[in-house]
């Protein structure tokens, strides 16, 4: 993992972070730590490009989205995309 994505972080959290089996794992973690993670890091997270979450545009129906970044709360998360055919602008919030 690029080291530049691990700044700001204790030796403990990159350690937990490496452990990490997946994308929905780290979210998870960064959650629990409260951790709030940078588009970039985000990016390095997701994949970038299209967003492979099965998620589609609210208003096109496109699954050719991006996911931008999450905001991690207590309870829920919210999720920005943008499509990349009609650029439109969403969210969704999923509870933890």
């Amino acid at each position: 993992m690029d080291a530049k994505l691990l700044e700001g972080l204790t030796e403990e959290q990159i350690a937990k972070v490496k452990e990490c089996k997946n994308h929905e794992e780290l979210l998870k973690f960064a959650s629990e730590e409260g951790i709030e993670l940078s588009e970039e890091q985000l990016e390095a997270v997701s994949g970038g490009g299209a967003c492979s979450s099965g998620r589609k545009c609210v208003t096109c129906k496109s699954t050719n989205i991006k996911l931008e970044y999450s905001r991690i709360g207590p309870v829920f998360r919210d999720d920005y995309y943008t499509c990349n055919d009609c650029h439109e602008r969403f969210y969704v919030r999923t509870s933890k």
